[in-house]
């Protein structure tokens, strides 16, 4: 199937207008509540450049003002665009640009959130991969052993969500609190993991995303990221590339190729 050279998919150029995420741009395509020049779209649509996009009859357009914010999110804020919910993040920040989070932070949790229009960034972001590290300070309800350890750093078992951890950084940092570093946003992560070893979350709190740092930000206050902070964050994820899973294949095969050309 050939497209246009100029055409985006809508989901795309949704999320790249700074309006909503890919993925929820696909659940509004779903609920039929998106147009292109006045028509009903399905998924997997293309616009080009110059179509006219809208959501529930408003129109999208290119987004020129990028923000990114990082906000301390205090404990008992959703982290949701839903504005039908109570203390969701949308609201408590109140910013002018409509702006959605970067992975989540569980209510009960405080700490970093990354917050952004830029629709594009988020999505590779969450791509990253191994270059998504995610640091949190834990607090437990019991004194943690040697052995508490080196068992959450090594993978944990989490039967209901059928898998188990990646190898992590974990290391104490007094009797009752450590610190850990992620690669992996599964639900609830770190709660299930001390769980599984009988030791319950107290205080969690995130102080780093990727080269992002909480830094001495107050509890429920936010600021604009430094140029040179969303430069780092655009070049952490400049390799975790927008190409779809059928073009790395190709890649990948085309690189054989070449390998089994030159032997």
């Amino acid at each position: 199937m050939s497209h246009h050279p100029d055409s985006t998919r809508l989901n795309k150029a949704i999320s790249d207008s700074g309006y909503c995420s890919r993925r929820q741009a696909d659940t509004l395509i779903e609920q039929g509540r998106v147009t292109l020049n006045g028509e009903k779209v399905s998924l997997g649509d293309r616009a080009m450049p110059n179509d006219e996009i809208r959501v529930d009859d408003k129109l999208i357009t290119e987004n020129d003002t990028l923000v990114y914010i990082a906000l301390n999110k205090p404990v008992g804020i959703t982290c949701t665009t839903d504005q039908r919910v109570d203390g969701n993040v949308v609201d408590f920040i109140g910013h002018k640009e409509r702006i959605f989070h970067v992975g989540r932070l569980d209510k009960p949790s405080e700490g970093l959130l990354l917050m952004t229009n830029d629709g594009d960034i988020v999505n590779k972001i969450l791509r990253a991969g191994n270059k998504h590290e995610k640091e949190y300070i834990v607090k437990v309800d019991r004194p943690i052993t040697k052995d508490f350890i080196k068992k959450m750093a090594n993978g944990v078992p989490l039967h209901e969500l059928e898998t188990t951890t990646k190898k992590c950084e974990v290391e104490q940092l007094s009797r009752f609190v450590f610190r850990i570093i992620l690669i992996q946003g599964l639900n609830r992560q770190i709660r299930r993991m001390c769980d599984y070893f009988g030791y319950e979350v107290v205080e969690l709190k995130r102080t780093r995303i990727m080269n992002i740092e909480l830094g001495n930000l107050p509890i429920g206050k936010w600021r604009d990221l430094t140029p040179k902070e969303v430069k780092g964050l655009q070049n952490a994820v400049s390799e975790s590339d927008n190409s779809s899973y059928v073009d790395k294949v190709e890649k990948k095969q085309a690189g054989a190729r070449r390998r089994r050309g030159r032997n």
